[in-house]
């Protein structure tokens, strides 16, 4: 496995994020609410947007995209999904470890992230405290997560 820029695959990388979503946060959210978070069908063409104008990281086996992690130029963290397939195995982690080396690269003073119940543990583990507990409305659901933040300097 091995982190490299996006390369044009949001096709893919829609699909691990719908699968993330449909498979592992069942566990902490409602249907409702997940369905809200990731509608079907799919939005390729609002995720070919997103990701051209993201730019995201990517983790791949062989050739195929297995997880990815958007990181905006202030140091926040927007999406970071890993296919469920591939839960458990670093992953995650491995994402979080190059955006952190980019982040300090670039001399940026902190990480933050709204974290899902799901990936508040993941993002604990690796340092980052919670700032405070959100509560945001996506479609006509209310879902919970958290802001955290990790300090690099």
């Amino acid at each position: 496995m091995h982190v490299q820029h996006y390369n044009g695959d949001y096709r893919r990388i829609a699909d691990i994020f719908y699968d993330a979503i449909h498979t592992v946060a069942t566990q902490q959210y409602t249907s409702e609410q997940v369905h809200a978070w990731a509608p079907y069908p799919i939005g390729y063409d609002r995720w070919y947007y997103r990701c051209e104008l993201k730019r995201p990281f990517i983790v791949c086996d062989a050739d195929t995209a297995v997880g990815f992690i958007e990181l905006d130029p202030d140091g926040h963290i927007d999406c970071h999904y890993v296919h469920s397939t591939w839960n458990r195995r670093g992953v995650g982690g491995l994402l979080l470890d190059h955006v952190e080396r980019v982040c300090r690269a670039l001399g940026k003073p902190r990480l933050y992230v709204e974290a899902s119940l799901i990936a508040v543990g993941l993002y604990e583990q690796r340092g980052f405290y919670r700032v405070k507990e959100q509560h945001v409305v996506v479609g006509s659901q209310l879902l919970q997560n958290f802001l955290l933040e990790k300090m690099l300097v």
